[in-house]
């Protein structure tokens, strides 16, 4: 029986697209509330609040750059003002740079670092006080971190924090029956991943899999609902991998 969220309110970062947009709808079809968080693209994530709606769920868009405080004290604020509790947060909101590092710019460094690391911080920082007791975090992290691919040394270096403070905010928020769970997606089909990847590489990746095929933001999103459900309430500061056996 899939988990029942009915009565829930959940939070996704970066919403508008992708894993954040699967996982978004897959919350949302279980019967949470879901606030579909995004920075740019305000057409997708209507669009992605339009479907969640059609298919009978209740969905609001809140505009929100998570590599700002201010900016996650306000998501919290208009999501608390609206549905007056958080009971789900899911730090999904990421910024890819693929280079080496040899490669890699201070601008580019910092920008990877302010988006993947501090915006999962400044979200646990607020869920900290905010989320419901009983709550659940979901954080997103990445097989590159067991994988140790080339061009990929600082986005598994923020990916490396998100693990590690997921973990922690799960042994300081157990005493509420919070739990707080990492989930490592391998690769999947989003413009994200997709991105500069000629189809040579894109082939090469998916027979890393035991299915010899790329994940699916919906081979992600069931991970996450299972974690965000009241049946995961003795699963807490672990890390799920999602990757068809990549890693």
């Amino acid at each position: 029986m899939e988990p029942s969220l009915t009565g829930k309110v959940a939070l996704v970062t970066g919403a508008g697209r992708g894993i954040g947009a699967g996982i978004a709808r897959t919350l949302a079809g279980a019967g949470a509330k879901v606030v579909v968080n995004y920075l740019a693209g305000r057409e997708r994530a209507e669009a992605v609040c339009a479907a969640i709606r059609k298919a009978g769920g209740e969905a609001l868009p809140v505009a929100a750059d998570v590599s700002r405080s201010t900016d996650v004290r306000r998501l919290f604020d208009t999501t608390l003002a609206h549905h007056g509790r958080v009971d789900i947060l899911v730090n999904n909101a990421g910024l890819l740079v693929s280079r080496s590092l040899a490669e890699i710019s201070d601008a580019d460094f910092d920008r990877i670092l302010d988006v993947n690391v501090k915006g999962v911080f400044y979200a646990l920082r607020e869920a900290s006080t905010r989320l419901a007791d009983g709550g659940r975090v979901v954080s997103l992290s990445s097989t590159v971190t067991r994988l140790m691919l080339p061009n990929y040394g600082a986005y598994a270096a923020t990916k490396g924090a998100v693990e590690q403070m997921t973990r922690i905010f799960a042994r300081e928020q157990g005493g509420r029956g919070i739990t707080a769970n990492i989930v490592s997606p391998g690769p999947v089909n989003t413009d994200m991943f997709n991105a500069g990847k000629s189809e040579e590489t894109i082939r090469r990746m998916a027979e890393l899999s035991f299915a010899g095929r790329i994940g699916e933001p919906a081979d992600i999103a069931t991970v996450v609902l299972f974690l965000a459900s009241d049946a995961a309430g003795w699963v807490t500061g672990q890390n799920i991998s999602a990757s068809g056996g990549v890693a």
